[in-house]
C-alpha cells in the first residue's frame, strides 16, 4: 500500500511539473508571437514532441492552441482591423482551400523539404526587414492592380498550404506579405494575421490534422491557457511598445524559426 500511493504521489508529480513546463514554454512562445506575427511553434511544438507527443498530433494540439493564440491578440487589438475587413475575406476564401490541401498531404511529402524552403525564406525575411529600416513602422492604403490582386491571392492560397502542412513560420509569411502589398504598419498587418490566420487557418488545420490521431485533452487544456494568456499579453506589449518593438521582434524571431527549421531538415537529410 505505501509502495503504490508513493507511485501515484510521483506520477501526480510528475503531471503537474509536465503542465507547468508545457504552460511556461506556450506562454513565453506565444508571447513572442503576438508581438513579432508569428513563430510560436519554434518552441511550442518541440516542447509538445519532447513530451512524447507523436509530430502529427502535436502539430495538431500547437494548431489547436494558436487559436487561443489568435483570440487573445485579437481581443487586445481589434481595432486595428478598422477598415481591412475586405483584406481579411481574401485571405480567408483564398487561403482557407490552401490550409485544406496542406493538411491532406503533410502525410505524403517529407517534412525535411518543407522544413528547408520555410527555414530559407524566414532567414530571407529576417534580411530583408533589418535592410528596410522603415518597413512596417508607417501605414498607408495601397490600392491593387489586376496583377498586384492576382500576385497576392496566388501567395496567399501557398502559404495557406505551407500552413497546413508545418507549424513555424507562416505567420511571419502572411504579416509581411501584408505589408508589402497594402504598406500596412506592423501593428496593423500582425493584427490581421491573428484574426485569420491565428483563428482561422489553425482551425481548419487542426481539424483536419487531428484525424490522423486524438489529441491528448489534458495537455491541450494547458496549451490553450498558455496561447490565450500569451497572446493577449504580447499583444498588450505591442500595442505599449509599437512598431519599432515589433519589427525588432519580427526580425529576432524570423531568423530564429529560419536556423531552427534548417537544422530540422539537415537533420533529416542526415
Amino acid at each position: 500500500m505505501p509502495y503504490l500511493l508513493t507511485i501515484s504521489m510521483e506520477s501526480i508529480d510528475h503531471h503537474i511539473f509536465e503542465s507547468f513546463y508545457i504552460f511556461l514554454i506556450s506562454f513565453f512562445s506565444n508571447t513572442f508571437s503576438a508581438i513579432s506575427g508569428g513563430g510560436a511553434g519554434l518552441l511550442q511544438l518541440p516542447a509538445l514532441i519532447l513530451s512524447g507527443i507523436p509530430y502529427y498530433q502535436a502539430l495538431a494540439s500547437h494548431k489547436l492552441a494558436t487559436v487561443a493564440l489568435g483570440i487573445g491578440g485579437s481581443l487586445r487589438n481589434y481595432k486595428s482591423l478598422g477598415n481591412d475587413m475586405s483584406v481579411a475575406w481574401q485571405i480567408l476564401i483564398y487561403g482557407l482551400p490552401g490550409v485544406i490541401l496542406g493538411s491532406l498531404i503533410v502525410e505524403y511529402i517529407s517534412e525535411k523539404y518543407l522544413y528547408l524552403i520555410l527555414g530559407i525564406l524566414s532567414i530571407l525575411l529576417a534580411f530583408y526587414s533589418f535592410l528596410k529600416p522603415d518597413l512596417g513602422l508607417s501605414s498607408g492604403n495601397n490600392k491593387l492592380n489586376f496583377v498586384h490582386k492576382i500576385r497576392f491571392l496566388i501567395f496567399i492560397f501557398l502559404i495557406g498550404i505551407l500552413n497546413g502542412s508545418i507549424s513555424s513560420g507562416t505567420g511571419l509569411l502572411v504579416t509581411i506579405l501584408l505589408i508589402k502589398t497594402f504598406e500596412m504598419d506592423f501593428l496593423r498587418a500582425i493584427s490581421m494575421t491573428f484574426f485569420t490566420v491565428g483563428i482561422f487557418w489553425n482551425f481548419v488545420g487542426a481539424v483536419f490534422l487531428a484525424r490522423i490521431g486524438s489529441v491528448p485533452s489534458n495537455i491541450l487544456i494547458v496549451l490553450i491557457i498558455g496561447s490565450f494568456t500569451g497572446g493577449y499579453f504580447g499583444a498588450h506589449l505591442s500595442k505599449l511598445k509599437g512598431n519599432i518593438l515589433i519589427k525588432k521582434t519580427f526580425t529576432t524571431v524570423c531568423i530564429l524559426v529560419g536556423i531552427s527549421l534548417l537544422i530540422k531538415s539537415i537533420k533529416s537529410f542526415l
